[in-house]
């Protein structure tokens, strides 16, 4: 299993953080990337034109590794909203047509389907959480399965939901979805990196992922996974770089209609970033070095103590197997207390989020047994 890798970040002994579904802290291998590309942008006489392509097409090449998809159905984009709103412009809907969702999904997940739906008349299909919190997971697939039906054209969800780290059975609804001729689209930004996902396996017909999370990227840029399906779909934007012989500048005014291959049809403009396409490659690469799995087993040991040190305090931590260990919530019968936990945690340096009616708690390989410590204290005396 991976040792404790807290040596690779710049985390104060003091700071116990537990937030990475927040924002992840930077490697230092990745600090020092991203302060090379400022240094090598501080003199623009040494890129040259390769530069626009080569770093980015080993991007694209390590996403498609960490994910088991192939280089050319991977598109370079800045944000999860991105992915969302590419997805939702490739979607057909009519009136009478729903999009089917967990309830408290994301915000980005949750308006362009919105927005979509309202300019069309399909309707937004929001499936509540089940007030069964033992078994969540197999519960709100039930739900979720039983929503979609004949009028579903799109079923949209984050892989594992992003207030509670509650984690969905992708195959039966993707399935499901496939039955009915509805688009299955993820959202991977609270999960991959840190949690095993294979795109072959799975299938979506779209998948994104933003990478200041889970992947230990930086931010404004991230990765998506274009199926078949929506493969020449319109793109959101029309830049210069993505165009066939895009690579001979001097004849970039000889316009081309056709696109260069596979999803690079799909890439944001500016996509070649010269500092953080270098950061979020380094940063994939030391994940790739780790892999998903390890990462999830050291989290799994690191948290598996918790309850216990709960005690009989009336939090309710959620049940191993219905979330990532990565990423879970702890609930108690009084919401209300909240604010007063959240206060007590912060005066202690416990960095935890908010999300909904949960604790969201989000450990990652730089975290202790004295993190885990250090948060059970604080949950405890925040109640007296």
């Amino acid at each position: 299993m991976i040792d404790c890798q807290r040596h690779r970040f710049s985390i104060p002994d003091s700071v116990h953080y537990l937030n990475c579904a927040y924002m992840s802290p930077l490697l230092t291998s990745v600090q020092e990337a991203g302060i090379a590309g400022v240094r090598r942008k501080a003199q623009p006489w040494e890129i040259v034109g390769d530069d626009f392509y080569t770093p980015s097409e080993e991007l694209r090449a390590m996403a498609a590794k960490l994910v088991n998809a192939s280089a050319d159905a991977v598109a370079l984009i800045p944000a999860a909203s991105y992915g969302a709103a590419i997805a939702g412009a490739a979607v057909p809907l009519r009136r009478g047509q729903n999009v089917v969702m967990p309830a408290e999904e994301f915000p980005s997940v949750v308006y362009v389907w919105r927005e979509r739906c309202r300019r069309s008349g399909a309707e937004v299909r929001t499936v509540p959480r089940p007030e069964d919190s033992a078994f969540p997971s197999r519960r709100w697939t039930e739900r979720l399965l039983d929503a979609i039906d004949e009028n579903t054209a799109a079923v949209a969800l984050t892989i594992v939901h992003w207030t509670d780290g509650t984690a969905f059975d992708l195959q039966a609804i993707g399935d499901r979805a496939r039955d009915v001729g509805a688009a299955f689209i993820l959202d991977g930004t609270q999960s991959v990196g840190a949690m095993p996902f294979d795109f072959q396996e799975v299938r979506p017909d779209f998948f994104y992922c933003a990478g200041y999370k889970w992947c230990l990227g930086p931010y404004s840029l991230g990765f998506a996974v274009v199926g078949e399906r929506f493969m020449d779909a319109e793109p959101i934007e029309y830049n210069w770089i993505v165009r066939k012989d895009s690579n001979d500048f001097a004849r970039l005014v000889d316009y081309r209609d056709e696109y260069q291959p596979g999803a690079r049809r799909f890439d944001v403009g500016e996509r070649s970033n010269f500092i953080l396409v270098p950061m979020l490659t380094e940063s994939l690469r030391q994940i790739m070095e780790w892999t998903p799995e390890g990462i999830q087993q050291y989290c799994t040991k690191l948290t598996e103590g918790l309850s216990g040190m709960l005690g009989d305090s009336p939090y309710i931590v959620t049940r191993p197997g219905e979330t990532g260990a990565h990423l879970f919530g702890i609930r108690t019968p009084d919401p209300e207390l909240l604010p007063g936990i959240q206060q007590e945690l912060n005066r202690r340096g416990v960095h935890v989020s908010l999300r909904g009616t949960a604790i969201r708690v989000s450990p990652h390989v730089y975290n202790t047994a004295a993190d885990m410590a250090a948060l059970a204290e604080a949950l405890i005396a925040a109640l007296r």
